[in-house]
């Protein structure tokens, strides 16, 4: 099986490789094909299977890393059962999509979409084979744009990696994770969270960032910083690559994270199931793609500030209310987004595939 991803999978905490590595470790039984980094190699958190060297100097997938991805796949599919796709639809996915018997051959192909950049971008795209949604926002999406058949399968994470973590005692931490992408969140977290100051609340905000490819990082950090004092938020971190993420989550209280759009993340981001997992509440905004996850994190309206701040100060101030979506939000993740689920769906999915 040759799990198809836009670059290596050390290239970093991205929705595809982060999907991939789910599918690799929940079927031990499969024989899997991936793309890894060279010179740097090695296994990318699975135990089985192999990996396809590809150039990169840190893994980020970048257009070289992409060109040999392709370049690659169109060889490997050839010498597999299956393809599984693991693409976001981006800017050059409709012109790959239409090359896809050259590149992929004739065989299965399984592709799983993580996230849609820009819907305008479906009129021109064409599905690789069955195609998998992460929500059923998407999934309605692409359906729509004339995927034909789409399953819907939610994300997963390794449970043992984020167990639960009782509240961390000391100064209150609200944490922001995400990228600088215009409509990503981290501009409406701060207003919110300078709201909430100004309505009394007390704590700390931890913004974590990651830079997209090309991205000035520490100007946008600066800018962060400028916003944040405009709004009179006194207390702000800025932080880049967080190596220890779980410590981090444990460390805070809420996870704020109120984008506009995802535009191209995973419909259900991983940080958002990470800090349910560990039992963190999360506040978020009322994207469709966030319905999946019920009542276990509450939603303002997009660009509420108010409102934001609002369900972000009960959480801080109410520990009741506290200590029911923590619990809440682990048992939605364990219920909803196990292991389990999504190794049953995957794999009757892959017998229908290759019968």
């Amino acid at each position: 099986m040759l799990l198809f991803t836009s670059g290596p999978w050390e290239g970093g905490a991205g929705a595809d490789t982060q999907l991939a590595a789910s599918i690799a470790d929940c079927m031990p039984h499969r024989d899997f094909l991936w793309f890894t980094r060279w010179p740097r190699n090695g296994p990318p958190g699975t135990a089985h299977g192999r990996g396809f060297p590809i150039v990169s100097r840190d893994g980020v997938p970048r257009g070289p890393e992409r060109l040999q991805a392709a370049l690659a796949a169109s060889v490997l599919a050839r010498r597999t059962d299956l393809v599984h796709a693991i693409l976001t639809i981006g800017g050059t996915y409709p012109l790959f999509s239409r090359l896809r018997r050259g590149l992929l051959g004739a065989g299965p192909v399984i592709h799983t979409v993580p996230g849609v950049m820009d819907t305008g971008l479906l009129e021109r795209a064409r599905p690789l084979g069955v195609t998998v949604a992460l929500s059923e926002a998407t999934a309605r999406q692409l359906r729509t744009a004339g995927f034909g058949d789409v399953r819907v399968i939610p994300p997963t994470i390794p449970l043992d990696r984020w167990p639960w973590r009782p509240r961390a005692q000391g100064p209150r931490v609200v944490l922001f994770a995400g990228h600088h992408d215009p409509e990503g969140g981290v501009q409406e977290a701060i207003a919110a969270a300078a709201q909430a100051h100004r309505s009394g609340a007390r704590f700390r905000l931890v913004l974590a960032m990651r830079a997209r490819p090309g991205q000035d990082r520490w100007a946008l950090d600066r800018e962060l910083r400028a916003l944040a004092a405009r709004e009179g938020l006194p207390e702000l971190d800025v932080l880049g690559h967080v190596p220890d993420m779980p410590g981090l989550l444990a460390a805070s209280d809420v996870l704020l994270f109120p984008p506009r759009a995802l535009g191209g993340k995973a419909d259900v981001p991983f940080i958002v199931l990470e800090a349910l997992a560990t039992g963190r509440p999360v506040v978020l905004s009322d994207l469709p793609e966030f319905a999946a996850l019920g009542a276990a994190a509450p939603r303002a309206p997009v660009g509420d500030r108010v409102r934001t701040a609002e369900l972000l100060m009960r959480l801080l101030e109410e520990p009741r209310r506290w200590e029911m979506l923590a619990r809440r939000g682990r048992a939605t993740v364990e219920e909803r987004f196990g292991p389990d689920q999504f190794r049953t769906q995957y794999e009757r999915l892959y017998q229908e595939s290759l019968a």
